[in-house]
């Protein structure tokens, strides 16, 4: 939509055209380009204070011509001036770096400063630059007195008095002259030069006639040395084309950004930069075009925003406020609200369909009128439309079905809609789309007049009654309609306002409980994934472990078997226990089911029962073995297995010494606990030099046995064991 035809449409032409004086020279309103870098800029000579340019002419025209070589007036080349030195103005400020950057960086040619130097601020050459020139200004003074005192002698002629009408100079065509009466000629040679209101003659003297000619002389004279000086300045403008049309570029840009610094300063209004959505959230508003409005708060969060309520309640100037918002933030236009709180997204176009289009000129009805503008629609995306009285013109039951269609439709193209109605059913039907906002124009019942406020979420009533007797309506005529009209009737609309609400009302909680819902979905499906990178991470380290584990267990046992010292066998021994740390250490992460004595439980590759729990440790059986293991690597499993409660043996164990212990007892002793005292005895026996020890581990199931057999076969120290004959529970070992 053309920008004059949107700003008639949204009562904004009184408010443009103010906006309009303060650019030095005219151009579009709308500032093309990159709005959020514009905003910075705006943002950043907002906070500098320097002094408003004065007015230019556009030198497009000037530009084009000096392409071609041509030769600029001397007028036409002080506007280049003029803009030059005021860009010299603002860098001899303290800029922000952000304007710094900018005019700070605008290098002037040295030939173009150098022609600067020749014009004076009134935009003429200055004669002190030349004598010639400078004679000529100085002859032309003398004559101009020359003439006024020749005028003055004739004025105090006492033959010419009474001819004389006044005794004032009058200038006629830059020529100066008297004012005389008829017959003037018996007394005084004079041409005339015109005719006066009232009859009398404007006569230039004769005497003058040698002034005037001298006058007209150096005049001209001047005019050629003027002239010279354009022909040499022309040249060097053309040289300097691109330097001269970047410049002039830069100034509309520059004017731009002043004039809306200078007006917001003027109004007290404040910037909203366009955000990257489709949403408009308007805090304390005021429409440009109302005088002492009363501000208004509303969000259009939706596809459609549907007004409905009193008549003359401010439902119209809601649309234009709501749709003037977003024209003016979209060019950066400054205007009333509260900033902190307003935001406003950004649209590509803004359509305000308000006016009605029938006339005899178009031969078009209203509604087929209303029809072509919504077909355009579907060609437009990413655009905000405010339709005033959306039914106007046909059957309001037949709008309600079209136009809910209509606007579902083009609401897919990413189009949001501003509309206005009075019509019950057109708005209950449209309020059941959970697409559409409502919000209701209210109305003083106890005033009986409109509020000009809004209460979002409610459909509001016309009050046609009331604002026709409030505009002088007879009250016999009110009160006969109402009659009409018939209690039935009211009834209905207030059971639609109503039922609309509560649906309305019932679409949010299910719109809360379903984003509950997703919120909980959410946090649900965070867990999983953290259990599951928990659980890998658990698995990474664990190998990690059992490789470095691996490693410095095989250093030690190289080390054992390099006859070193004692201390190789202890360091062996506390790798042991720290791989037996380091494995409770990094277990896994997460909820486990609560143990108890009794409890089938699974503990690395072995199933057992839990016989005794204490602090952080746990003994469990296996096969008849009982182990002491960190009660956090235990995991219940859930099998019918009963098993009564064992006394718990005493683990005792004893080392028959004289100067060195040649058997161990192991009896009673725990799997992991076995195995770490026959590892110190072996080594203490190594260390010792005994050639043969015995291990006494008993008889029973035969599992404390294999164990002791299984660390024998596999130490490499150990040259032979075998069991004892007649005495399977002690097992004889060589070293």
């Amino acid at each position: 939509m053309p920008h004059s035809s949107l700003f008639k449409k949204l009562d904004l032409e009184e408010y443009i055209n103010s906006f309009e004086k303060f650019f030095a020279r005219y151009k579009p309103v709308a500032i093309q380009g990159d709005t959020a870098l514009h905003y910075k800029y705006i943002q950043a000579l907002s906070a500098l204070e320097f002094k408003a340019p004065m007015p230019i002419p556009p030198l497009n025209t000037q530009l084009n011509r000096l392409k071609k070589q041509a030769i600029l007036s001397l007028s036409e080349m002080y506007a280049f001036v003029q803009i030059i030195q005021y860009f010299k103005s603002l860098q001899a400020l303290s800029l922000p770096s952000l304007l710094k950057d900018w005019i700070g960086a605008i290098e002037v040619p040295n030939e173009i400063e150098t022609i600067m130097g020749y014009f004076t601020d009134e935009g003429e050459i200055n004669s002190q630059k030349d004598n010639e020139l400078l004679d000529i200004n100085e002859a032309i003074t003398r004559n101009k007195k020359a003439i006024k005192e020749s005028l003055q002698s004739i004025l105090h002629a006492k033959n010419i008095q009474e001819y004389l009408v006044d005794t004032q100079i009058h200038f006629i065509n830059d020529e100066e002259t008297l004012l005389v009466r008829g017959g003037f000629s018996s007394v005084i040679k004079a041409s005339v030069v015109g005719r006066s209101a009232g009859g009398f003659f404007y006569i230039l003297p004769q005497s003058l006639s040698d002034l005037k000619a001298k006058e007209a002389s150096l005049l001209s004279h001047k005019e050629t040395i003027i002239f010279r000086y354009c022909k040499e300045f022309s040249v060097v403008f053309s040289i300097w084309e691109r330097f001269l049309n970047y410049i002039n570029k830069e100034f509309d840009r520059f004017d731009h950004y002043q004039a809306r610094v200078f007006f917001a300063r003027a109004k007290d209004y404040e910037f909203v930069l366009p955000q990257k959505n489709n949403k408009v959230i308007l805090s304390e508003f005021s429409h440009p075009a109302l005088e002492n409005p009363t501000p208004i708060s509303i969000s259009v969060d939706k596809n459609i925003l549907l007004i409905t309520g009193v008549n003359a309640g401010g439902k119209t100037m809601l649309l234009k406020s709501i749709l003037g918002a977003v024209y003016m933030s979209k060019y950066l236009l400054p205007f009333a609200c509260n900033v902190s709180q307003t935001k406003i997204g950004h649209f590509s176009n803004i359509e305000a369909i308000i006016d009605d289009p029938q006339s005899v000129k178009n031969d078009i009805s209203t509604f087929a009128g209303r029809m072509v503008e919504f077909s355009k629609l579907f060609d437009k995306r990413n655009a905000i439309v405010g339709v005033d009285e959306i039914e106007l013109g046909t059957d309001s039951d037949e709008a309600a079905s079209l136009f809910r269609v209509l606007l579902d439709t083009l609401a897919k193209r990413d189009i949001v809609f501003v509309i206005t109605t009075h019509h019950k059913r057109l708005a209950s039907l449209m309020a059941s789309h959970e697409s559409v906002e409502l919000v209701a124009a209210l109305y003083d019942e106890e005033k009986r007049l409109p509020t000009y406020t809004f209460l979002q979420g409610s459909i509001g009533k016309s009050y046609a009654f009331e604002t026709a007797e409030r505009y002088g309506i007879p009250l016999e005529v009110v009160l006969k309609a109402r009659e009409v009209h018939g209690e039935d009737k009211e009834r209905l609309n207030d059971l639609i306002e109503r039922s609309t609400i509560l649906e309305s009302q019932m679409r949010e909680k299910i719109k809360d409980v379903d984003l509950q819902k997703s919120r909980l979905d959410k946090k649900y499906e965070k867990l999983e994934v953290l259990e599951e990178n928990l659980q890998k991470r658990f698995e990474q380290d664990k190998d990690a472990l059992e490789l470095a584990y691996k490693e410095a267990i095989s250093k030690a046992q190289d080390a054992t078997r390099a006859k070193e010292s004692k201390e190789s066998r202890r360091l062996l021994n506390e790798a042991y226990k720290a791989k037996s740390q380091k494995e409770v250490h990094f277990i896994e992460d997460k909820a486990k089911e609560p143990l108890k004595v009794g409890d089938r439980v699974k503990y690395r590759s072995h199933k057992g029962d839990l016989v005794a729990m204490s602090g952080n440790n746990a003994t469990i059986e296996v096969d008849g073995m009982k182990m002491r293991v960190p009660l956090l690597m235990l995991k219940k499993i859930h099998e019918t297995t009963q098993l009564p409660k064992p006394k718990i043996p005493k683990a005792t164990a004893s080392v028959e010494k004289s100067s060195a212990s040649v058997s161990i007892k192991l009896i009673g002793m725990f799997g992991d606990e076995a195995i770490d005292t026959l590892d110190r005895f072996i080594s203490d026996a190594l260390v010792h030099n005994l050639h043969e020890v015995q291990v006494i581990h008993g008889g029973g199931k035969g599992i404390l046995a294999k164990l002791v057999s299984e660390y024998l076969g596999s130490h490499p120290k150990i040259a032979k064991f075998y069991r004892m004959p007649g005495n399977l529970g002690i097992t004889i070992v060589e070293l």
